[in-house]
C-alpha cells in the first residue's frame, strides 16, 4: 500500500521538484537496493561494538522479522551501490523532438501585428491537447509586435489564465522589474509561452502537450523576428532548443535560434522562490542588453 504523505511534506517535496526543474534537472529514478550492501552494513555495525536490539517489549511487533531492506541505513548513502553488484536496468531512450517548422519569410514590421493575427485565429478556440480541458482563456502573447527583445516562459499561471495574458501574477511583476531594469518597458517587448493553456496545478506541460503547441511559438518568433530571444527557465529552453540540458550549461553564452540571438536565464517564479539567484539572472541579462547595445538607466 501506497504512503500517505501529509500535506505539509507532499507540498515541500512539490516545491523542491520545481526548484530542480528550474534548475534543469528534469529526471530522477531510484535504484534497487542491493541486499549484499545492507549485510555488509550490519556487519560492520557489530564490529564496531554496536549492541544488537533489544527484544520487543510485549506487545510491541518484532521488528526483526520484518525484511532487512527496510533496516535504517545512512541517507546519504542508502541507495549508493558497489562496482558489479548488479546489473543495471538500461535506461529507456528519450522521446526525440519534431522537427520544428521551417523558418518563415520575413515579414516588415509594419505588418508583424497582423501576421500574429492570423497565427491566433489559426488557433481558434484551441482542442489540440488536453490542456484545453482546464483552461478559463488561452494565453496567447503580449507586447510589441515589432519588438527587439522577446521573453519565452513556460505556461500560464492562475493570474494569466484568469485575464488571458502572459506574465500578470507575482513571476510577471517580477518580470516587469527585470525589463526596467534593462531600460525598457514592457509595451516594447514581446512575451509568449511554449503552452498557451495553463497545466493543471502549474505542473510542468507534458512533451505531448508542449510539442503540440510549440509550432504556434516558432511561429510567433518568425513573425516578431526579435534581435534577441531570452529562454525563462528549464522548459523554455528546451523546447527552444530542442534538447534537454542543465540550465548552468546554457546560461552565460549566446545561442543562434531561428535568425535571433537567444539566451537562457532563470525564470522569475524560480528567482521568487530563491532570491539569491537574482545576481545570475542579472548576469545573464546583461548579455542581452549587450547584444542589442543597451545600457541599465542611470549610466552613461
Amino acid at each position: 500500500m501506497a504512503r500517505q504523505l501529509d500535506p505539509t511534506t507532499r507540498d515541500a517535496l512539490i516545491e523542491r521538484v520545481r526548484f530542480y526543474r528550474d534548475l534543469g534537472l528534469t529526471e530522477f529514478y531510484r535504484r534497487p537496493v542491493d541486499p549484499a550492501l545492507v549485510a555488509a552494513e550490519a556487519m560492520q555495525g557489530e564490529q564496531e561494538g554496536q549492541l544488537p536490539a533489544e527484544p520487543p517489549a510485549a506487545g510491541e511487533p518484532d521488528l526483526a522479522s520484518e525484511p532487512r531492506e527496510n533496516a535504517k541505513r545512512p541517507a546519504l548513502f542508502a541507495d549508493i551501490q558497489p562496482a558489479n553488484s548488479f546489473q543495471e536496468p538500461p535506461i529507456p531512450a528519450r522521446k526525440t523532438f519534431p522537427a520544428p517548422p521551417e523558418i518563415a519569410a520575413a515579414i516588415p514590421p509594419a505588418e508583424r501585428q497582423a501576421a500574429l493575427r492570423v497565427i491566433r485565429e489559426e488557433m481558434g478556440d484551441c482542442t489540440r491537447c488536453e490542456l484545453h480541458k482546464g483552461r478559463h482563456e488561452l494565453v496567447f502573447g503580449d507586447g510589441d509586435a515589432a519588438a527587439r527583445l522577446m521573453f519565452v516562459g513556460e505556461g500560464p499561471g492562475a493570474d494569466e489564465d484568469a485575464q488571458g495574458l502572459p506574465f500578470v501574477g507575482r513571476a510577471g511583476q517580477l518580470l516587469n522589474n527585470m525589463i526596467t531594469a534593462m531600460g525598457l518597458k514592457r509595451e516594447e517587448v514581446y512575451i509568449a509561452n511554449v503552452v498557451k493553456c495553463r497545466p493543471p496545478g502549474n505542473r510542468t506541460p507534458a512533451p505531448e502537450e508542449a510539442n503540440t503547441c510549440s509550432p504556434f511559438l516558432f511561429r510567433q518568433i518568425d513573425a516578431v523576428r526579435p534581435e534577441v530571444l531570452v529562454a525563462l527557465g528549464a522548459t523554455a529552453a528546451t523546447y527552444l532548443l530542442g534538447a534537454r540540458q542543465p540550465l548552468a550549461g546554457l546560461r552565460g553564452r549566446v545561442h543562434s535560434f531561428r535568425g535571433s540571438r537567444l539566451i537562457v536565464t532563470y525564470h522569475p517564479a524560480y528567482l521568487l522562490r530563491d532570491p539569491r539567484q537574482k545576481k545570475e539572472a542579472w548576469a545573464d541579462l546583461q548579455i542581452a542588453m549587450r547584444e542589442l547595445g543597451l545600457k541599465a538607466p542611470g549610466r552613461s
